[in-house]
């Protein structure tokens, strides 16, 4: 495919988020985009805030202020913070905009006309003290399934079984601590997904090949257990608005649809929001009968949103019965964890994508998260971990590489690429072990393996390391001036190859030796190997020394942030 839709898991509007949020959905979307721009294909990389819901009632609340206002700010808030990390996106919307409310309000009025939404008496849980209804993230109780004492009213995070909050054993309100709860009447519309089981379960079924094993279990689990029918409406007042003939819909008038509804709609209503703001054609990303039916579209994830993702949302494309692009690939992750257990900014556990950015540079967190990205199983972070990977893998292999070369010849040639010389079996040998590498971190990086990336990556570098050690310019300048110019206009066209294949995932290290370097932008991904690559720079060519590229961590740094966020150092 020429064209790539990728979207990453809506990040909620309550708050800075956190390491594991960025490792797990943002971030990794983020690389994968970078790479296949550098690959000459079409990409648009879509993201938004994820902003109705009680959440964001209660923290507006908290912080004095009206939902919209509250929401305004924190909106502005975390895509400046993305974008300070590189986050590349095409587009960060948000829920709350116009495009997202006309788009879920068609959907529940398709779905309703294919007999696939009805009103039902529900029993919701209330809130006696709070004076309330309770949405479901705000029950808890001890789950019936494991007997987890904090399950949450809408999913278990023990045993990962989807609930509803009358399931509960022992429910309390999330918001007061209080026990005074009642069960009452209240009017509801539901998603019958009962009734679309068996497409859901063909298109899982056509589609789960090119899912990792994580997702495909996921989804076949919760369709093992059977579905159930979904209640979409919520009673609260900050929401989309649940109409009817272009009305508010009768009985409906204090109810707004539930959060998991319309969030998932939101990719498409962000890609309206990019067209109208750009003049781009939503439709042709989203529309099979318009042109969507010739990309790959990838999801990126957390494990607890894909059977929301694989379930809930299919529910609503499949069911609508229009041409709407469904989800090819679907990446998901498991968590990265603070030693062992969860980030929580009360308990000052961990580590939040503001604070880390004021610590240190973007490019230091970006490549510990996807040097040990929590893929195959839960991942915790380590302050000793993280500094190895800053120091062993950027700072000294990396970093030292470049360094030494660009010194070398700004220091022996003036900061000219040298002339002269042919290339001998050292360089013959690089260009071969390079092909290999860089065909490996293509198929790698083709494959979203993220770890697997990484790992491609740094043993490129290793590489120039051991090339440059075995080839020792600084012996052969002496004895012979040929040997000398071929040794580092070779390794100066590696550090030029370095930042190409580096940019996905160090965009701001690549971006410092691309002007040190005077390469051009943007960096594409090599295309015929690493010979053409390696003979980039021409002789006479002017290059500078990057400023320092990455600063080791030491170990009284490790000490202090050890003290003031949480885990051993």
């Amino acid at each position: 495919m020429t064209r790539v839709l990728i979207t990453s898991a809506l990040p909620y509007i309550n708050g800075i988020k956190h390491l594991g949020n960025l490792a797990g959905s943002m971030l990794p979307a983020d690389v994968f985009a970078r790479f296949q721009r550098a690959r000459g294909r079409e990409v648009l990389y879509i993201c938004a805030t994820d902003e109705h819901g009680t959440p964001a009632e209660l923290a507006a609340a908290a912080a004095g202020q009206d939902v919209r206002t509250y929401c305004d700010e924190q909106h502005q808030l975390q895509h400046d913070i993305g974008r300070a990390f590189g986050l590349s996106f095409d587009w960060f919307g948000r829920s709350s905009n116009p495009p997202n409310h006309r788009l879920t309000q068609h959907f529940a009025e398709v779905l309703e006309s294919k007999g696939l939404i009805e009103e039902r008496t529900d029993k919701m849980v209330y809130s006696v003290d709070d004076r309330r209804f309770l949405p479901d993230r705000y029950v808890e109780g001890t789950c019936p399934h494991c007997a987890f004492e904090r399950a949450r009213g809408d999913q278990c995070d023990n045993c990962g079984h989807l609930l509803d909050p009358t399931d509960l054993i022992n429910p309390y309100s999330v918001i007061s601590g209080s026990r005074n709860i009642e069960v009452r009447d209240t009017r509801h519309l539901y998603l019958l997904q009962t009734r679309v089981e068996d497409r859901i379960r063909a298109w899982v079924d056509a589609n789960a090949a090119n899912w990792p094993q994580l997702t495909r279990s996921i989804a076949y689990k919760h369709l093992d257990e059977g579905l159930i029918d979904r209640g979409i409406t919520r009673d609260l007042a900050w929401g989309i608005p649940v109409m009817k003939d272009g009305a508010p819909r009768p009985g409906f008038e204090d109810k707004v649809f539930y959060v998991w509804f319309d969030a998932p709609i939101e990719y498409i209503g962000a890609t309206v929001e990019w067209a109208e703001a750009t003049g781009g054609n939503w439709e042709r990303w989203w529309r099979t009968d318009l042109g969507a039916d010739d990309l790959d579209y990838v999801q990126f994830m957390g494990k607890d949103n894909v059977a929301f993702h694989t379930v809930s949302f299919p529910a609503t494309i499949l069911g609508s019965e229009e041409p709407w692009k469904t989800v090819d690939r679907l990446k998901a992750f498991n968590w990265l964890n603070w030693y062992g257990g969860k980030f929580s900014t009360s308990e000052r556990r961990g580590v939040f994508m503001d604070a880390a950015l004021e610590m240190l540079p973007p490019d230091l967190w970006r490549w510990y998260l996807t040097a040990n990205a929590p893929e195959g199983s839960d991942t915790a972070f380590t302050w000793e971990q993280f500094q190895s990977a800053v120091n062993r893998d950027l700072a000294d292999v990396l970093g030292n590489f470049v360094n030494r070369i660009a010194k070398f010849a700004e220091s022996k040639y003036g900061g000219v690429v040298p002339a002269g010389g042919e290339a001998g079996p050292l360089e013959i040998k690089l260009i071969s072990d390079m092909d290999a590498g860089i065909a490996d971190l293509t198929a790698q990086m083709e494959a979203i393996e993220v770890r697997k990336s990484a790992q491609a990556l740094r043993a490129l570098w290793v590489l120039g390391n051991e090339y440059l050690q075995a080839a020792a310019p600084w012996t052969a300048i002496k004895t012979d001036p040929g040997r000398a110019a071929v040794i580092v206009r070779t390794a100066l066209n590696l550090v030029a190859l370095y930042a190409r294949l580096s940019a996905p995932f160090i965009p701001f290290a690549a971006e410092k030796i691309a002007t040190a370097f005077g390469l051009d932008e943007p960096m594409d991904w090599p295309r015929n190997g690493s010979a053409d690559a390696l003979s980039s720079l021409a002789a006479g060519r002017t290059i500078a020394a990057p400023e320092v590229l990455f600063r080791k961590i030491e170990d009284d740094q490790l000490a202090a942030w050890a003290e003031q966020f949480g885990g051993a150092g």
